[in-house]
């Protein structure tokens, strides 16, 4: 019914297992089985299904996709950008995936010709997969999947990028950590609140207007980091080195929030939009209540 040769070994191996699992309710015994020897897969006549070779095609389909398209990833990464690192290689993979799996919605406009690859497959194999077929899993690869192959390819070079931006916005907040740790507080709280632009209070929730903010900061640091660092925000924040920052947003994952707890750690508090206006009213009244004493 059909037969699958493969040049690996393994690979054979690898998909006689993952076909037995797609197909365990649907087989007799004998209707699967592995010439270890030819490395070859077969697939006989007995099943009871009349859908068994809609079954056969997603199985084939799902070990391409997962199983091997995962090794061709790897193969990618080590071979041509030589990153043999094994650990690398992990954090590399895990942009990929995590943006296959829709989880980073800030990279997946990059990533917008993987559909279009995903059917070009579908349709290749459901070509292939007619009865009684006999093919070469390799020949296959080479010469029906070379778009898809782009496509890897491609996807790992974004995925790379990403990496390196990753690694590097590392090498920035560890550097202004290490700014932070010999710095003198020159206030022991500072609150900031993110609308549609930081606006910094004091202690006393007293607004610090941003002439006074820029000659708070330590022309040195500018001096010294003047790529990394923003001066309407970063700058006087490490200037300052406060010893609490609280931050009333709407979102605490926005980018500069995020920087911003990354690179003071346990001095940050992360508190809502609204509840700054409370502390204000509490601090006015407590002033006029002194004030009345």
């Amino acid at each position: 019914m059909a037969e699958i040769i493969f040049q690996s070994k393994l690979d054979a191996q690898r998909f006689y297992n993952h076909l037995l699992k797609y197909l365990s309710y649907n087989h007799k015994k004998e209707t699967i089985l592995l010439l270890e020897d030819r490395h070859i897969v077969k697939v006989l006549d007995g099943f009871t299904s009349v859908d068994i070779f809609e079954l056969l095609k997603t199985a084939f389909y799902d070990f391409i996709t997962n199983t091997k398209r995962n090794d061709w990833f790897r193969e990618i990464i080590k071979n041509k950008y030589y990153y043999e690192d094994l650990e690398e290689q992990e954090q590399i993979l895990e942009i990929l995936y995590s943006v296959l799996e829709g989880q980073r919605e800030d990279l997946a406009v990059f990533f917008k010709e993987t559909n279009g690859e995903l059917n070009i497959l579908k349709a290749a194999i459901d070509h292939i997969f007619q009865d009684n077929v006999s093919f070469s899993f390799d020949s296959f690869i080479k010469f029906r999947l070379r778009s898809y192959f782009q496509m890897l390819e491609r996807s790992v070079e974004l995925a790379i990028d990403e990496y390196k931006m990753e690694q590097e916005y590392q090498m920035f907040v560890q550097m202004l950590r290490d700014f932070l740790i010999n710095r003198e507080p020159k206030m022991d709280a500072l609150h900031l609140l993110f609308n549609e632009e930081i606006t910094f209070y004091n202690e006393q929730f007293v607004e610090i207007k941003r002439g006074e903010l820029t000659r708070m900061i330590d022309r040195k640091l500018l001096v010294n980091h003047p790529v990394y660092v923003d001066s309407a925000s970063i700058a006087p924040l490490l200037s300052l080195a406060p010893t609490s920052i609280f931050i009333y947003t709407k979102d605490p994952e926005e980018p500069l929030v995020r920087t911003i707890k990354n690179i003071f750690e346990e001095r940050v508090t992360i508190k809502t939009f609204d509840a700054l206006r409370e502390m204000k009213k509490g601090a006015e009244n407590y002033d006029s209540a002194e004030y009345h004493a």
